[in-house]
């Protein structure tokens, strides 16, 4: 994706719907910028777009990494006696038969924008294995790592790795520095299921905290330390748009989209000092500390607001990480009670805010939120007060998208175990999701897409009552 400074080897199939492969990019970086092979990709990208199967839309996918409860977040079950209910309580909503876990107050105010999934399963219990598995949306059956690909991969695949007026990437990954040691076996678990694999490695997911195979993009030959430094990037493409600014010259418009991209787009997206200080207030989750043995304070909530700004300038799919939600009371892990109020309480702030934030600027219809983690947790709480895996029945929720809203889908057994209608599954996501981001008849009519990857969304369902 756009990696300005550094070179790697690739195969010569590995191309986009737009005949376009990595060594491109890596040309356009290469000449920086002073060359013409930039601009002449984004005309190449905004060509591509002609076809018209891509729809004006983007996914959010907040992943839960440990396993949240599928009972403390979407399906409370007060009426069910102990353990088989949320040990947080419930907040009631203004949809029917709607409430969630009781550290979601906030949350709870946008039932109506929301599809909670009650019936969803699969077959995964461990946390490796399973977070490649959720999000590949099942293209890894077993979780394995060696078949699939993360969804935000897919669709840099058909659509383009970039943006093609602002030269965004589609497919981001915000995730944080973590100090605690869960956490950050946590954060590897997601870059890993995030991979493009077979797709090639143009489509990896952009990560500005460094990592994954896009560790480079964006560098403008600044070396690794410095990139993950913020401040020296955006004081390095000052420098360097105050050189474009002396030189004055006139330029084509997709030579303007190409500095854009590296002295616009790419870096005032991360620049939060642009925002209204009253709305970065609202998403603030600093004062929230996570961690088991070494804590820091959550940035949840600066994901969700970069998410929008990367959203607005382009990117398609962004998967923000948020981690520590397996609360097996443990060395490792806190119990269900003492985590879901340590961790509840970021994620209603954040998401809350990201909610109100997309619909207060029209987005909300355009902006798809998933919200999944690993698997659920046991129905019964262990002798610790924690619980334990459980994949028979995992958490899952939509929000915006201009999909089904303000409904539950499925019904859970009395002891919120199994489903009691039918289930639904890995593969159900991404059809939703794909059903959402693309035309599947006209992309049926579209050259240059892959035929298994084509085979693959014409067979894709989305889930019944969504789309």
């Amino acid at each position: 994706m756009l990696t300005l400074s550094r070179s790697t080897n690739s195969s010569p199939g590995l191309l986009d719907c737009s005949g376009l492969s990595r060594r491109d990019f890596l040309r356009a970086g290469s000449l920086g910028l002073g060359g013409l092979s930039l601009p002449w990709l984004l005309s190449q990208r905004a060509a591509a777009q002609d076809s018209g199967f891509i729809h004006n839309k983007s996914i959010v996918y907040l992943f839960l990494s440990g396993g949240a409860s599928h009972i403390e977040t979407f399906n409370p079950n007060q009426d069910a006696p102990s353990p088989y209910c949320s040990v947080t309580g419930d907040v009631q909503t203004s949809v029917p038969g709607l409430a969630l876990g009781g550290t979601f107050p906030l949350l709870a105010r946008h039932a109506d924008r929301m599809a909670v999934v009650r019936s969803f399963q699969h077959p995964i219990g461990g946390h490796v294995q399973a977070i490649v598995h959720m999000l590949s949306g099942g293209t890894d059956s077993n979780g394995q790592g060696t078949a699939g690909f993360g969804m935000g991969a897919a669709f840099a695949r058909l659509r383009g790795a970039n943006h093609p007026s602002t030269g965004m990437p589609t497919n981001t990954l915000l995730v944080s520095d973590e100090v605690d040691p869960q956490y950050r076996n946590e954060r590897g678990r997601v870059e890993k299921g995030s991979r493009p694999n077979s797709l090639g490695s143009s489509f990896a997911p952009f990560n500005p905290a460094g990592g994954g195979e896009a560790t480079a993009n964006l560098k403008l030959n600044l070396d690794s330390a410095r990139f993950n430094d913020r401040r020296s990037l955006l004081a390095e493409i000052a420098k360097q748009q105050q050189l474009v600014e002396q030189h004055g010259d006139e330029i084509t418009e997709n030579a303007q989209q190409a500095f854009d991209l590296l002295l616009g787009s790419a870096s005032e997206a991360f620049d939060l000092s642009r925002e209204n200080p009253r709305l970065v207030e609202r998403y603030d989750t600093s004062n929230c500390q996570i961690g088991k043995k070494v804590f820091r304070p959550s940035d949840l909530g600066t994901h969700f607001l970069t998410a929008r700004r990367l959203i607005e300038a382009g990117c398609g799919f962004v998967t923000i990480h948020s981690a520590g939600w397996d609360m097996h009371a443990d060395g490792n892990n806190p119990g269900i009670e003492r985590g879901m109020r340590m961790l509840g309480a970021p994620v209603d702030i954040a998401l809350s805010a990201f909610v109100e934030d997309l619909d207060d600027r029209g987005m909300l219809d355009d902006v798809l939120i998933v919200i999944g983690g690993d698997f659920g947790r046991t129905p019964k709480i262990n002798s610790r007060g924690g619980r334990d895996h459980w994949a028979n029945l995992c958490p899952l929720a939509f929000i915006g998208g201009g999909i089904g809203q303000g409904q539950i889908i499925g019904q859970s057994s009395r002891r919120n175990d199994v489903p009691a209608t039918e289930p639904v599954s890995t593969s159900q996501i991404f059809g939703t999701v794909m059903h959402t981001l693309f035309d599947l008849a006209t992309l049926r009519l579209t050259r240059g897409v892959p035929r298994d990857l084509q085979a693959l969304l014409e067979r894709s369902r989305p889930i019944p009552g969504l789309i």
